[in-house]
This record gives C-alpha cells, sequence and structure tokens, in this order.
C-alpha cells in the first residue's frame, strides 16, 4: 500500500496528476483540468504552462494541451551523462562568460537531441535554460555536430530516406546532407532559426579519449545578436571549450 508523504506538495501532485492526465487521455482542456483537479482556471493554466515549457506538453491550434516529446523520449541512461554534465559543468560557465551568450550541453538519443545542461547568459535579451529541452538532432546545432560524425549508412540507419517510413522528405533528407557535409568542413553545425523564430546557435561535438562522440556544446543567442559577422569570434569561443572539455574528459575513468 502506498501512503501519501506526510509534507506533501500540492503543486508537484497536481503537476504530476496533469501529467498522467496527458498521457493516459491524450489531450486535455484547462476548464478540464480545473475541475478534475478542483483548482482555479488560473492554477491549472499556470501548471500546465510550465509542463509546455518543460517539454512535457503542447498546446495544438484549438488550444488543448497534448502530450509532448519528453513523454514519449526514449530512455537515455544517467550515471554517464551525469558524470559528462558534471565534468563539464565548468566549462559551459567559462564559455557563457566569454561568449555572452547562453552556453548548453546536450547529447544525441536516435534522431533527437536532449539538453543536459545550461550556464544562462546574464543579457537582458538572452536564450533561457535549455535543460531538459528535446530537440530534433537534424534541425539543432549540436544535433546537427554529431550527426555530422556518423557515416553515411548509419544516417540512412536512423532516417530511412526514400521509404514511407522516413523521418524527413527527401528534399530536407538532402539539405541535411549538404549542411553535415559543411558541418565536417568547418568544424561547427549552425542552427538559423531552425528550431525557434528568433534564436540561432553554434555547435559543435564533443570527444572522449578513444576519439568517440559524447555530447556537443553550443552557443544559443537572439538571431540578431548572432549574424555572419559574430559566428567567426563564436566558434572561436566554443572551439576553446571544446578542446578544454576534451581535455577534461580524457582525463577521467572509462573516458
Amino acid at each position: 500500500m502506498k501512503n501519501k508523504p506526510p509534507y506533501a506538495l500540492a503543486s508537484v501532485d497536481n503537476a504530476l496528476l496533469l501529467l498522467q492526465m496527458l498521457r493516459d487521455q491524450g489531450a486535455l482542456r484547462v476548464s478540464e483540468a480545473a475541475e478534475e483537479l478542483g483548482i482555479a482556471r488560473s492554477t491549472a493554466h499556470r501548471l500546465l504552462a510550465m509542463l509546455v515549457y518543460r517539454d512535457f506538453a503542447l498546446q495544438d491550434d484549438r488550444r488543448t494541451y497534448v502530450p509532448g516529446p519528453a513523454l514519449g523520449a526514449d530512455q537515455v541512461l544517467g550515471p554517464a551523462n551525469q558524470r559528462l554534465r558534471k565534468a563539464l559543468h565548468p566549462h559551459l560557465e567559462a564559455l557563457c562568460e566569454r561568449a555572452r551568450e547562453t552556453a548548453n550541453l546536450m547529447v544525441r538519443v536516435g534522431t533527437q537531441t536532449r539538453f543536459l545542461a545550461s550556464a544562462e547568459s546574464d543579457q537582458v535579451l538572452h536564450v533561457g535554460d535549455r535543460r531538459g529541452t528535446i530537440l530534433p538532432a537534424h534541425r539543432s546545432s549540436g544535433g546537427k555536430a554529431m550527426l555530422a560524425e556518423l557515416d553515411r549508412d548509419r544516417l540512412e540507419q536512423l532516417y530511412q530516406p526514400g521509404t514511407p517510413e522516413s523521418v524527413l522528405p527527401d528534399r530536407e533528407w538532402k539539405a541535411l546532407l549538404r549542411e553535415l557535409a559543411a558541418a565536417r568542413e568547418q568544424g561547427y553545425a549552425l542552427n538559423r532559426e531552425q528550431t525557434e523564430a528568433g534564436v540561432s546557435a553554434v555547435g559543435m561535438a564533443l570527444h572522449d579519449g578513444s576519439g568517440q562522440v559524447v555530447g556537443a556544446l553550443s552557443v544559443s543567442a537572439p538571431t540578431a545578436r548572432l549574424g555572419t559577422d559574430r559566428i567567426p569570434a563564436v566558434v572561436r569561443e566554443a572551439r576553446t571549450a571544446v578542446v578544454r572539455a576534451e581535455q577534461d574528459l580524457r582525463s577521467l575513468p572509462e573516458w
């Protein structure tokens, strides 16, 4: 028998109940959530807004909430990523300080990019904390940087071009191949508002001591501040962070 904790937090409990409702019902309106939980509509709206912010819910064209990508995400094995996040946190902070923009650490799981950590810029207009965010790997800068390290056979296994099951239309697949070729040549990948209007990013892959890709670092900024003229400077800062991070990774046991 499960007993309710003696110091239960009602807001946390309500958020978890909303997750269960989204999982089991598939769609949910604010009025339904408020009635089911016995809370005010404004409270239900705030809770659902936080679930949207963390990718556990999406709002469709009818203003109905539906399950977000985080609810259907594949499991990411914990211990290695916890060590990665801990080891690279100082490098995220340093990159954020030098670039004066938000820096992120991410890993790739299949065709998805998972953000493990962020160091948030202190500028008034900046990209927020991305921790926990899930984005398509073929659109995010770090995701493309990691995909660029794969051979053509592995890419085709992931995206199955030319088949009904393909993740990408043929035209988008060909565009991705061109972007990945450019990323290999340049050593970095770009995301120019492919995942969010007004936001651009530069991403670079991270390697362990054996040369295997273990993640990526990215710098995210408002597009207005990350124009073509500023990208080389951001790339230099990101490259410095990657070199130093990889040095630390080589010094860790089993890396």
